[in-house]
Order: structure tokens, then sequence, then C-alpha cells
């Protein structure tokens, strides 16, 4: 009797730790298609079916635990995928896009390792971009994306009164050297009401065992949106300095410029445009205005005007204007529309892309489907 009497207090006891325990794992995704239309490239005219044009396809899974005190454990696996082809985004990597463990805390903040966006990406595409860097009208086509990273410790504090603050470290793990090849970023914004604003700066390490010396590459954005209600204004300005500070949107990096003799041409597939491009620059800023505007009920017309303004010696600069429109057909499924329309100078070789794909010319037209689920 004994026995029995201890045995059904340990069950008891068990019971209790795993109904405190309480956990949920969420499958979540984005599948967006649309049709494109490039042109201005030196490919000529280039019509497709596109994925992630206004936001990448991706299926995901999330998951959190309750561990009591306040605290929990969460998880992010997330992968990315092309709808039109069923193809993965990067070939050889399951969950390219996030993969990451950590505790989060209402009092303490949120601790994050692994796979993960930076917090300049974080302020560019919540913040700074009405087209949220997706369709033709995407930040990323002239501003540096610095999207995610690995290998990185990530730290976002609780709100305090409206202000909040993050920083994230990204481990190089080269050999002999804790600086080669690391990254560091770190934010800190103010929320409340209609009013939403950050300032965000990034420092990254070029150096590798295959180029020693090469310095870093520095960023500093500050964006701003305000919300009117009859419309919501839209403002960030960029500084970028230092080698791969600002490298163009097909990839053409300072690095891969100077290892293929100084010069790229059309013999490249970097260069879209087969003249001789200019360097990405190392001293440059970058300047967005924006709006989106309430259509009715369901729609959403979006606009932005961006110019990157090279201050070197090529003076390679770049303007982009854009308009767009997104009707939302239920909650999880929207249509959209979209037109950009860049003017490089002096060698630039920026394309107009949309969140997923870079583009093969200075101007573009989408027509797209997004669901949501």
């Amino acid at each position: 009797m004994k026995k029995t009497l201890i045995s059904l207090a340990v069950l008891a006891a068990a019971s209790t730790g795993i109904a405190h325990a309480q956990s949920s794992v969420t499958i979540y995704g984005t599948v967006d298609a649309a049709f494109v239309s490039e042109r201005g490239g030196a490919a000529g005219t280039v019509n497709k079916i596109s994925s992630g044009t206004s936001s990448a396809s991706r299926i995901g899974f999330k998951g959190t635990e309750d561990l009591g005190n306040g605290l929990s454990a969460l998880f992010v696996l997330e992968s990315g995928f092309s709808v039109d082809t069923g193809a993965q985004d990067k070939a050889g990597s399951l969950f390219n896009r996030q993969s990451y463990v950590g505790l989060t805390s209402k009092d303490t903040g949120t601790l994050t390792l692994g796979r993960q966006y930076t917090p300049y990406y974080n302020t560019l595409s919540k913040i700074a971009d009405p087209f949220a860097v997706g369709y033709a009208g995407s930040a990323k086509n002239l501003f540096p994306s610095n999207t995610r990273t690995s290998n990185t410790v990530y730290y976002t504090s609780p709100k305090f009164n409206g202000f909040d603050a993050d920083v994230a470290y990204t481990f190089g793990e080269q050999a002999d050297s804790n600086k080669s090849g690391r990254q560091i970023g770190a934010s800190a914004g103010y929320a409340n009401g209609p009013l939403n604003a950050r300032l965000v700066y990034n420092l990254v390490n070029n150096q590798t065992s295959a180029n020693s010396n090469i310095g870093s590459g520095r960023n500093l954005l500050a964006a701003a949106n305000y919300d009117f209600v009859v419309a919501k204004a839209y403002l960030a300005y960029g500084v970028n300095k230092g080698v791969n500070s600002n490298v163009y949107n097909s990839g053409l990096s300072n690095t891969n410029f100077a290892a293929n003799g100084g010069a790229y041409t059309g013999s490249s597939s970097l260069n879209a445009y087969a003249y001789q491009a200019a360097a990405p620059s190392i001293d440059s800023t970058t300047l967005l205005v924006g709006a989106t505007v309430p259509v009715g009920e369901a729609g959403t017309f979006m606009a932005s005007y961006i110019k990157a303004n090279d201050k070197g010696i090529a003076n390679a600069d770049a303007d982009q204007f854009a308009l767009g429109y997104s009707y939302a057909l239920s909650k999880r499924t929207s249509t959209y529309a979209s037109y950009a329309k860049i003017k490089n100078k002096n060698g630039a070789v920026y394309t107009v892309g949309g969140n997923s794909d870079a583009g093969s010319g200075d101007k573009a037209f989408n027509v797209g489907l997004r669901h949501s689920f």
C-alpha cells in the first residue's frame, strides 16, 4: 500500500509538470507566383513566371514551450522554394531561410542562436520600404540588403514605453582569427501610435583565408514611417562605406570585381547590360521616399523613389521610380501588380528585380498572386 501511494504521488507530480510545460508547433508558409516582364538588359525582353516576387515562397515550422516563470523556449525552421519549378532556393540546404533556437522572456528579452535575419534587413523591410522589399519596387534593388547570416547570436530587448533595441553577432568561424569573416549589427527604435522609427548599424569583416587585409564594409541606416490614416509616409537614408558595403543587387561585389581583372563586361552573368561596369562604390549614400495609400477596404497603392549616390571617382549613381497595387481577396490571399524603372549612370549596373529575383534589365512589370497559410 505504501509503495502504491508513493507511486501515485510521483505520477501526480510528473503529470503536473507536463501540464505546466505547455508547448505548440505551427506549420506556416507563403506561396507566391507572378508573371514578370523585364526589359532594358542585354538579353532583351524577358517574359517569365517567377516565384517570390512580392514575398519569398517558403514553408516553415515554429514552436514554443512554456518553461514557467515567464520564460519560454522557441524555435524556427524555414525553407525557401521556387513555386514555378518546385526546386529549393538553395540546393543542398534544407532550412536555408531561417533555422534558430532560443529563449524568450517578457522581462528580459529574447536570445536566439542560428541562421536568422540581420537587424539591418529587419529595419529595411519592416520600416523603410513601402514595398516591404518585394514587388518590382523592392528597396533591395538599390539599397544594401544584408539579409540574413548563419552562426549568429541575436538578442532583442523588451519594449520600454515604445523603445527597444537589438544586437547580433555573427561568428566568422575562421582558424586563428576571431575577427575574420565576422559580422556585427545593432539597432534601436521607437514605435508608438502612428510613428515607427529606427536606427541600425552593420559591420562586415571581409577578410578570409583567400583575401587578407581587404577591410570591412559598414552600413548605417535611419528609417521611419508615419501613418496619417489616409496615407502612410516612408523615409530612409543610408550611409555605406568600405569594401562590399553596397554590392550590386545582381551579386557583383568589390571582391569578385577585382578577381576578374578589375572589369566586368557582358561576358559575366553578374552584369546584365554588356557594357563595362563600374566597380561597386565603397563610399555611397542611399535615399528613399515613399508612401502607401489604402484604396477602399481591400486595396493598397504603393509608390517610392530611391536614389543611390556614389561619392567615389566613378560617380556610378542610379535612380529608381516604382508604383504598385495590392488587393486582398481574403485575409490570406492577395493579388498584385507593380512596375519599376531604374536609370543607371556612369557604368552602374543595378537591375529591377523582386523579393527573390535580381532581374535582368532596367525596367520590369509583374502581376501575381500570393497565398499565406
